[in-house]
């Protein structure tokens, strides 16, 4: 059936973009999951249905990882629907992108809220499953602009470097529970966002890469595929890019 068979997967803003793409290869791969999503009723129904189509459980809850509570509420609804699980993958994430001269307080504070604070609430709310298990897989999903920044972007890569120094003083709080904290880090990747951007814009971003294509969104989900399975056991606190090599 796959690497992950048996095992429970949450997923947080899994209703498109690079989160769909995760939570399909590791449905194709044995995994049940139980992913969130915030507006689209219609694409989280759609993608419900096209996992369970893969002989594995699914089911979509409307949360908004930003609010404390409502992680915790999401964590015991996920418990009682499939009564454990095994690797949590945050994704959720937003742009509101602007110099800084002309960005608001709301618009750092909103990317800083939802990229980096939901990345704290799921972890705190599912640490205490993973405790009593004596195992869990924690993948946050950050960016290459989070390395190296990005003119435009100062909440943004904030936020996501945010995640790398969060995620590695998990895997140093919970290693010795054999709980792993990973990071991976997309660099330009082909998703509906994307597809939205100017054919000049695109080849610009291309042209800074080695492999001179855009990812795909399968590029990341076969990376989170292995940090969740037990291929990956004896790795943790490690940062992996997914960028074709751009920041070589």
């Amino acid at each position: 059936m796959g690497l992950l068979k048996g095992k429970t997967v949450i997923i947080t803003g899994a209703s498109r973009g690079i989160g769909k793409g995760i939570a399909i290869t590791l449905a194709e791969n044995g995994a049940n999951i139980a992913f969130t999503y915030s507006q689209s009723v219609e694409s989280a129904d759609k993608l419900v249905n096209e996992i369970k189509d893969l002989g594995v459980i699914c089911k979509a809850y409307k949360s908004n990882a930003a609010s404390y509570d409502e992680s915790q509420i999401l964590v015991e609804s996920i418990l009682k629907d499939f009564e454990t699980f095994d690797v949590l993958i945050n994704n959720a994430g937003i742009t509101r992108d602007n110099l800084l001269m002309r960005m608001s307080e709301d618009d750092f504070d909103k990317v800083i809220e939802i990229n980096l604070k939901s990345v704290f609430n799921m972890v705190k709310a599912c640490q205490r499953v993973f405790l009593k298990k004596h195992s869990g897989s924690i993948i946050n999903i950050s960016s290459i602009v989070g390395i190296k920044g990005n003119a435009g972007q100062s909440n943004y890569a904030a936020s996501k470097a945010g995640i790398i120094g969060f995620s590695k003083s998990i895997a140093l709080e919970l290693g010795s529970r054999n709980i792993r904290s990973n990071v991976v880090a997309p660099g330009f990747i082909q998703t509906e966002m994307t597809d939205q951007l100017s054919e000049e814009i695109v080849n610009k971003w291309i042209e800074g890469i080695p492999l001179k294509r855009g990812g795909k969104t399968k590029d990341v989900a076969n990376l989170c595929l292995f940090l969740s399975s037990d291929l990956s056991s004896f790795i943790t606190g490690q940062v992996i890019n997914v960028d074709g090599g751009m920041l070589t």
